[in-house]
């Protein structure tokens, strides 16, 4: 395909290249013709598959030429991780800090500095020791470890995309929400590129509420977000000797799963719910000397919820209504992951994408694509007649005119079930099409292993009905 596009950016006369100098030129012409941003981005590589012409560009005699460059991270690879990611939580239970990972990579973002990468957000600064060593992003270095070998893996992948990919598929697997992600998220390069420290909020400020606001409101967030992403701490612990907040144990952590120790905020602190609404409210109604001696974490900004007047309103919604509290965690979770982001393709692109479904001529690749008007194309040769078929050889006639008596007396091995030649223009079928179709065929009786048996009870019937007819004649 892609020697194909480099003769059509040839000119007519000229003689047939070579395959080496036909990518050469298509090099030559992308470079040339069609500028772009990625265009200068180390490692990249031109697609080489050319789309089908629309039928309205070809009404119109005209054909459209594509180049297209890769994404920042490539989707297959990034699902690959996903099973990956998933797999990892089955054996470590490390739900919280992988969500803390990808909540502290793009929580830094400044919404009043334009320029990229100074506004911060998610751009995979946090792996460099630079911004790892900030005091708020104390022992992260444990979900560095723990996901490097996955990056490892999938080196087409970027770590901003990786890090938000780990926090999104954490809550999915703790059973909360689907959240509606997109990726394609560039990476800075350089540890001078990470973010000033002090960005990040703090547990214990002197006031809680208005610290919030302060932090979240750089963000671009309000206070409905606020809220809702502070339910996250339904999931995980704090550790003294990490943030300086929580116990060393309590009976809830005591016995892991995971490393034992530290303080949960709920009892059940692996899942995801509304719990932690449900119990900062009981807790709240405590006085403060009762609220020390229970084995639950409560931090200044989880009081501060249940005490701010407009946070409340949505805390004690949250409280009542799992639902309403999924539906705009979900949101606000998607929004925080793409803070401050540079994606390539601009728009993102989702992992859940069904192109499948689209006609062939509109399907589109997770790339930005640069396109131009070119010339009519040249009438096409008339294709060779297919030539006749040999005629077979005696040894293979006796073979396909085999009978039973021919098998030492076995029945007929049955044609293999094959959907291909059941669907239009004898094109396979789509895995879900093969299964329905399969589903009715062994409806009847029949299976992919077996010719489909005769239905005995509907032989007898119209045998009957018959016989009533002829009765019904003679009598007459």
């Amino acid at each position: 395909m892609a020697e194909r596009l480099a003769a059509s950016l040839l000119p007519a006369a000229s003689p047939s290249p070579s395959p080496s100098a036909r990518r050469a030129t298509v090099a030559a012409a992308a470079a040339a013709s069609f500028p772009s941003p990625c265009s200068s981005r180390t490692g990249l590589r031109l697609r080489s598959r050319q789309p089908l012409l629309s039928q309205k560009a070809a009404g119109r005699g005209r054909g459209v030429r594509v180049v297209r460059c890769m994404a920042a991270s490539d989707a297959a690879q990034l699902k690959g991780a996903r099973e990956d990611i998933k797999e990892l939580l089955k054996t470590t239970y490390c739900h919280p800090i992988l969500v803390r990972l990808g909540w502290h990579d793009s929580g830094t973002y400044d919404k009043n500095i334009e320029e990229w990468p100074q506004r911060g957000g998610a751009d995979g600064s946090l792996r460099f020791d630079a911004e790892l060593s900030h005091g708020a992003n104390a022992g992260l270095i444990n979900a560095l470890k723990l996901i490097q070998p996955i990056k490892d893996k999938y080196p087409g992948i970027t770590y901003a995309d990786l890090f938000q990919l780990a926090s999104a598929t954490a809550i999915e697997e703790a059973g909360g929400p689907k959240i509606p992600m997109k990726y394609g998220r560039v990476d800075v390069t350089a540890a001078e590129q990470c973010p000033p420290e002090g960005r990040l909020p703090d547990a214990g400020p002197r006031d809680p509420a208005e610290h919030l606001r302060e932090v979240f409101y750089r963000m671009g967030l309000d206070d409905k977000e606020i809220v809702a992403l502070s339910g996250a701490h339904t999931l995980g612990r704090a550790r003294p000797d990490r943030s300086g907040w929580g116990k060393p144990e309590t009976k809830y952590t005591k016995d892991g799963p995971g490393e034992p120790g530290g303080q949960s905020w709920t009892v059940e602190w692996l899942k995801f719910d509304n719990s932690y609404f449900k119990d900062m409210k009981f807790l709240s109604q405590l006085p403060s000397e009762e609220q020390k001696e229970q084995d639950l974490l409560v931090l200044p900004t989880d009081a501060a919820l249940f005490e701010d007047p407009s946070f409340k309103v949505y805390a004690e919604k949250y409280a009542e209504d799992q639902e309403a509290f999924f539906k705009d965690y979900a949101e606000a979770h998607a929004k925080l992951s793409d803070l401050g982001a540079k994606f390539d393709p601009p728009e993102g692109f989702s992992l859940d994408d069904d192109i499948s479904a689209a006609p062939a001529d509109e399907k589109t690749e997770e790339a930005i694509s640069f396109v131009t008007a070119a010339p009519p194309p040249e009438a096409p040769e008339p294709e060779p007649e297919p030539a006749a078929e040999p005629t077979p050889e005696p040894v293979a006639v006796a073979v396909a005119t085999a009978t039973s008596d021919d098998n030492n007396g076995a029945a007929p091995q049955p044609e293999p079930f094959v959907a291909a030649k059941y669907s239009y223009g004898k094109r396979e079928l789509s895995e879900s099409m093969k299964q329905k179709i399969r589903a009715e065929y062994e409806g009847f009786g029949g299976s992919p292993d077996k010719p489909m048996q005769s239905n005995y009870f509907l032989n007898i019937m119209i045998l009957i009905a018959g016989l009533a007819f002829l009765t019904s004649l003679v009598g007459n």
